[in-house]
């Protein structure tokens, strides 16, 4: 199977990724989310084996297909308005995000996070929102939210422990 290597960090080996495990819309609402960063994928693990008193984190490794099946995909790549307002929509509970199969697009880290929730609440204006995201380094996310996608596009290959 051709594709790219991609990511998930977890505190377990998830060798067959579902989105029922999604309890809460994160960026890109409900899914299972991977990223093509490594050191990405890392610190998420480590955050989550903290926060769940675990010694250790699992970064899980997938080899990810092209879509062929003509799932619905949204991709944002440079949009950072369109972007800003979706993950303000999935983070009150919008559900545009079920309209997709697959998601993808910056992902917003805990500096980016901070600058969406000043826009989001009012505080900043869209001008100097989207001014301050463009001078942080970007990490991308993908958000898997169909099985459809997960069984047609991703396959376990093995994990790390961190």
């Amino acid at each position: 199977m051709e594709g790219m290597i991609v990511y998930h960090g977890s505190v377990e080996i998830i060798e067959a990724p579902d989105i029922l495990h999604s309890y809460r819309a994160l960026d890109f609402g409900k899914g299972f989310y991977v990223t093509t960063v490594k050191e990405q994928a890392e610190r998420w693990a480590k955050r989550k084996a903290d926060i769940m008193n675990k010694t250790q984190g699992i970064v899980n490794i997938y080899r990810m297909s092209e879509n062929t099946i003509d799932l619905k995909e949204k991709a944002f790549g440079e949009n950072l308005e369109e972007w800003l307002d979706f993950v303000c929509d999935c983070r009150d509970g919008g559900k545009e995000y079920s309209n997709y199969d697959l998601i993808v697009g910056k992902v917003a880290d805990d500096k980016v996070f901070r600058v969406v929730d000043l826009y989001h609440t009012g505080i900043w204006d869209r001008e100097r929102a989207l001014k301050e995201i463009k001078v942080y380094p970007t990490y991308d996310q993908i958000a898997f939210i169909t099985q459809k996608a997960i069984d047609s596009m991703l396959r376990f290959e093995s994990y790390i422990e961190v």
